[in-house]
């Protein structure tokens, strides 16, 4: 086995309370724009030639995937590359706006590079040693689905509701009934709770009845947003927060998985043609 050998950051799901203060890792305060990596000056050029040669096997097989068809594309294994070609490829990759904790039946740590849809994927065992490593292209990778679904059951968890609750158990009917009637590829049903007036016993009913889930995400695409997976099916808390981490937009989303955390199709297309752009650049500093 070996270490793990890319930089993810890792968030885990916050704290549900919104009268607590919430600790996470410090966030880029400004939308990430695409830059071309850069071949370092100095460098093994048989690593490099191995690096190359695996991002042109991931080339290969994003060529007859159609993003629009669907959404989870294929994956390439990395865990034979060596250290120093690990290495190059995760400086080729760079990082992305968004980064993923899966820590359910199933471990894993995720970052998205600057290719967007494209996927560092680092699976962990329970003592947190790498047990496999990949690049997957998809809108969002597998695993986040399947943990996500299978950690989850099919309705909120029933709560006795505390004199003081006003609006969490109408709130709570509603989740229930758009769980029951959700069908796959439908747009996301959205609960602005910052609309609500919501008393501590609400807050605490709401937590009590979607706890938190296996998968916490935080993209930083469109400024600072937490995104956490609840033990209700396809039920998402969605936060975002502005350049003073203060909670400004509190949602609960009835959906597959949040918009704000998946690549549009449009950007899969547009980073498969600018992986062959790197791909080729590599090739010729290979030949340098």
């Amino acid at each position: 086995m070996k270490t793990l050998s890319i930089p993810v950051r890792v968030v885990g799901p916050g704290s549900q309370v919104e009268e607590e203060a919430l600790q996470y890792l410090d966030m880029s305060r400004d939308m990430n724009t695409f830059q071309m990596p850069l071949v370092p000056e100095r460098v093994d050029v048989a690593a490099l030639s191995e690096s190359r040669d695996k991002l042109k096997e991931l080339l290969a097989v994003l060529e007859p995937w159609d993003p629009a068809v669907s959404d989870l594309g294929p994956r390439i294994d990395v865990s034979g590359l060596s250290p120093a070609a690990i290495e190059i490829t995760d400086q080729m990759l760079g990082e992305g706006e968004v980064s993923i904790k899966v820590d359910g039946a199933r471990k894993a740590r995720i970052q998205e590079s600057v290719f967007a849809g494209i996927w560092r994927v680092c699976e962990l065992d329970a003592a947190g040693r790498l047990i496999a490593d990949w690049i997957e292209a998809a809108s969002l990778p597998a695993i986040v689905h399947e943990e996500a679904r299978c950690a989850t059951s099919p309705s909120p968890r029933p709560v006795a509701i505390p004199e003081g609750a006003m609006n969490s158990p109408a709130l709570l009917n509603e989740i229930a009934d758009r769980m029951v009637h959700r069908r796959s590829g439908t747009p996301a049903h959205v609960i602005n709770l910052t609309l609500f007036p919501l008393t501590p016993e609400d807050h605490q009913v709401l937590e009590h009845a979607l706890p938190v889930g296996p998968i916490g995400i935080i993209s930083r695409g469109f400024g600072n947003c937490r995104i956490s997976s609840t033990l209700a099916r396809n039920v998402w808390r969605v936060q975002y927060f502005n350049t003073m981490n203060t909670l400004i937009l509190n949602t609960l989303e009835v959906v597959e998985a949040p918009e704000v955390a998946r690549a549009a199709v449009e950007d899969l297309i547009d980073s498969r043609e600018r992986l062959a752009e790197l791909v080729a650049w590599m090739g010729e500093s290979c030949t340098a």
